[in-house]
């Protein structure tokens, strides 16, 4: 039975969409499987890993109504590996899936859709605000390399959205170091905060393909739902309570300057070649008008890098992990970074200058 006749990008992009949270191995194997589904004429896709779901929207459908599953990442690969114009046939008999695009012919097994486990969403909305999907990927990619991974310290494993009058606060941080930065939204809300999964970050970061176009985002009960383009996300939330980020924001910190962003990261990159592979150290050395780049590792090699500064205050030398410093100074935008040290124990801060809504805070080390 034919049900379904669509170019292959149709099929492909809305596909791409909800693949991303599905698993190849899964000990339910419906789970690695995606909710194929014709409504009134309309294609709908659906993928979750019980833990968030995506439901996004593809294209017409003049074949009549079906509701099926199949294996989502095959039949991605299949449909990646067809030319870009090729032309796509679906037909469904036996609980097989037949997909034909010119002289191909690829069958597919099929599982129940009725077996396909969907998650219940809250019906209590307890805030709602809307803003561009480029503020909103912004805010992300400024904080999410800050984000722990598989922590014992589960609540580390995420992200905290918190809304506050008509702030939009990010936060994220894996005990070493801590990435904030905030927005204004257009409504005033009351004080509400949860903890996103990493897996949910990810996912939506990738998602914010139209910069013009809004993200509406609703905090549920224990949930959190986006919609934005033809997609919906559902994910749970991290049930904890996360560091009091204030608190480790250094206040008095007075050696300060400010430099060219690209050039200091291009001098830790090329000092990164010889740093220790295991404990990644880079000592950073203040002096009057130069900051100088420095790492080491067991062979006795040494990279040396000298960095012309507008400072003219006391001699410093601190080591960090050299990989938290390219992440900070990759993942901002704008010409200059300032930096604020206090002493050689004292977390550093990092912030972009006449911007006070980002905020990068990093514990130095010994080395």
């Amino acid at each position: 039975m034919l049900i379904l006749q669509t170019s292959r990008d149709d099929l492909l992009k809305p596909l791409q969409a909800v693949t991303g949270i599905v698993e190849r191995k899964h000990t339910l194997p419906i789970l690695s499987n995606v909710l194929l589904e014709s409504i009134n004429g309309k294609i709908q896709i659906l993928a979750t890993d019980l833990e968030i779901q995506i439901h996004t929207h593809g294209s017409d459908n003049d074949k009549g109504d079906f509701r099926i599953t199949t294996n989502a990442k095959k039949l991605q690969d299949i449909l990646r590996a067809l030319p870009d114009d090729a032309m796509v046939q679906l037909d469904w008999a036996d609980n097989r899936l037949t997909l034909k695009a010119g002289k191909s012919r690829f069958n597919l097994q099929t599982l129940p859709a009725e077996d396909f486990p969907t998650m219940n969403v809250a019906n209590t909305t307890n805030a709602a605000f809307t803003v561009s999907q480029e503020v909103f990927k912004n805010l992300i990619s400024q904080v999410q390399y800050s984000m722990a991974v598989q922590d014992i310290r589960y609540y580390l494993n995420g992200l905290l959205m918190q809304v506050e009058g008509n702030q939009l606060r990010l936060v994220a941080t894996d005990g070493h170091r801590l990435s904030y930065s905030a927005s204004t939204i257009d409504v005033d809300l009351p004080k509400t905060e949860v903890i996103l999964p990493r897996k949910t970050v990810l996912e939506l970061n990738k998602l914010l393909t139209q910069p013009k176009e809004n993200i509406t985002v609703e905090l549920l009960d224990n949930q959190v739902r986006f919609q934005c383009n033809d997609t919906v996300i559902v994910s749970k939330i991290i049930d904890g309570k996360f560091p009091d980020y204030n608190r480790v924001i250094p206040l008095d910190n007075d050696k300060i300057f400010v430099m060219n962003r690209m050039a200091l990261l291009g001098a830790l990159e090329r000092s990164a070649i010889l740093a220790n592979e295991k404990f990644r150290g880079v000592r950073l050395q203040l002096s009057a008008g130069i900051l100088r780049v420095v790492c080491s590792n067991n062979e006795q090699e040494e990279a040396q890098e000298e960095l012309e500064i507008a400072y003219q205050g006391e001699e410093l030398e601190v080591a960090f992990n050299i990989a938290f410093l390219m992440d900070v100074l990759r993942n901002t935008a704008g010409d200059d970074i300032q930096l604020a040290f206090g002493d050689a124990t004292r977390s550093t801060l990092f912030t972009i200058p006449n911007q006070a809504d980002f905020k990068y805070i990093v514990m130095p080390m010994r080395i």
